[in-house]
């Protein structure tokens, strides 16, 4: 048997599941019990223009909160959010907090309409859901912390082997080796050569052919491989599933075909035929309905909100440099239309007509002004873009919009380019905060830019909304 630290049982597989537990119910009983308190003890809802009124016994809602402290973890753990390494981010979990405890409100409310030996508050209940939503969500986010010192101290880590050697396995190992919030620790990779020397995962252990992964996953006891076979040799990972039968091994496979990464996939019955539907309309008419709603609700809010940071900038870039305020392009948007998108200006007057010489999204532009710098690094150029979307040119959340003369030159050098154009261009997009902006890969942009339009949902959009924020607070410049 094998000495491999592989073999060891990892604390941290049961730690973090316990704390996670722990301190949901902490959480869900400090909610109930606070809200009572809010609500009965507390003259601050008087102060508030409340109605007061004589509490009710405290240990009918005691007993109530035990009840629905044990149908709320049941319903996290339903949603498998008790899980060993979920490798969930906090906006992740803070929309699986809303949803599992917006769900358990309905159920709560549901019982106690029925139930007539006891009377509770409805405005109890409208503070248990947002102080569930908050304290459940800060307690998981120092459980977050925990997890990501460990794995930060290699820690608990779980050994894993790529199979594949080019690009596709390069980008695997960049973004998941050492990843503080993923416990995972490469040990090496299987290939038919060895990788050249400038991908990042050069570096790591190259271990041997891919017909000599089995016989290794068995002796070394490793827990999770990483298939990154190009569609030609896919055809070899069913020789490495079948020799593997039997070990606790997880397969995770990367998929090349571009239509079945960016595609969901489902099976459709027609008179009994099945079928698999790779493509589907994006946005349903209701899901259009949603999605416009939430769009012009958020851009509203927004601009109302931040109209005193809007005129204080507008000052600032005419103190800064000579030329207007807003910097009015022409882009691509639904179906291939053109309208016309508005920005902070960031550069000096005519910068644009230099594009081409200067090239797009480069580091240090010097075309931009002193004050530029600044609104780039925070995002603030964008802000006026909340104007596109109030109007229905754009949305919050969408593919980003190219000039024409890109998008013609695009589309007939990216495969699928044009399927971009099914919903409206968005401020932010899955690309934009997975970090493919500016000079990246068009063809990786296009890709996670598909994904997102095939696999929409408002739950999505919130998501990218959140990640935008914390890159935005982060102040990583966008290029």
């Amino acid at each position: 048997m094998s000495n491999s630290p592989t073999n060891k049982t990892r604390r941290g597989d049961f730690l973090i599941p316990f704390l996670t537990v722990l301190f949901d119910a902490i959480a869900i009983e400090f909610a109930f019990l606070f809200s009572y308190w809010l609500r009965f003890r507390s003259s601050l809802l008087d102060q508030l223009g409340s109605v007061g009124v004589e509490g009710p016994a405290f240990m009918g809602y005691l007993f109530g909160s035990l009840a629905i402290l044990l149908i709320w973890l049941l319903l996290f753990q339903n949603r498998n959010m008790y899980d060993v390494r979920r490798n969930a981010s906090l906006s992740d979990e803070f929309i699986n907090v809303v949803k599992v405890v917006s769900f358990g409100m309905l159920i709560v409310m549901s019982v106690a309409f029925f139930y007539r030996a006891f009377s509770y508050s409805r405005v109890v209940f409208g503070l248990l859901w947002a102080l569930s939503i908050t304290s459940i969500t800060i307690g998981r986010a120092f459980v977050h912390s925990i997890e990501r010192r460990h794995y930060r101290r290699g820690e608990n880590l779980q050994h894993a082997i790529i199979v594949g050697s080019d690009a596709l396995a390069n980008r695997v190992f960049e973004k998941l080796n050492g990843h503080p919030s993923f416990g995972v620790h490469i040990v090496g990779y299987f290939a038919d050569a060895s990788a050249h020397g400038d991908l990042a995962f050069a570096r790591s252990q190259y271990l041997g052919k891919i017909d000599d992964a089995p016989e290794y996953i068995k002796r070394e006891h490793i827990e999770r491989a990483f298939i990154a076979l190009r569609s030609k040799d896919q055809h070899r990972l069913f020789n490495l599933i079948s020799e593997c039968e039997g070990i606790n091994v997880e397969f995770m496979m990367v998929p090349d075909v571009l239509d079945i990464l960016t595609s969901e996939v489902k099976v459709a019955e027609l008179e009994g035929i099945p079928f698999l539907r790779i493509k589907s309309n994006p946005l349903t008419v209701w899901g259009r309905i949603a999605k416009r709603t939430f769009d012009i609700l958020v851009s509203s809010s927004l601009i109302a909100l931040l109209s005193p940071l809007w005129l204080f900038i507008m000052v600032l870039i005419k103190l800064d440099s000579k030329g207007p305020v807003f910097f009015k392009q022409h882009r691509v948007g639904l179906d291939g239309r053109e309208f016309k998108m508005y920005k902070f200006r960031s550069m000096k007057v005519g910068s644009d007509e230099f594009d081409q010489h200067a090239g797009l999204g480069i580091k240090g532009d010097p075309r931009r002004t002193r004050l530029g710098v600044v609104l780039r690094k925070l995002s603030l150029d964008e802000l006026p873009q909340l104007w596109n979307v109030w109007k229905g040119h754009m949305s919050l959340v969408g593919p980003r919009p190219e000039r024409g003369r890109y998008v013609q030159e695009f589309q007939r050098s990216v495969p699928k380019y044009m399927d971009r154009h099914r919903v409206k261009a968005g401020v932010t997009g899955w690309a934009q905060v997975n970090g493919l902006r500016g000079d990246t890969s068009i063809e990786e942009r296009i890709k996670y830019d598909l994904y997102y339009i095939e696999n929409w949902s408002l739950a999505f959009d919130i998501k990218i909304l959140l990640r935008t924020i914390r890159a935005a607070l982060s102040m990583k410049e966008v290029h």
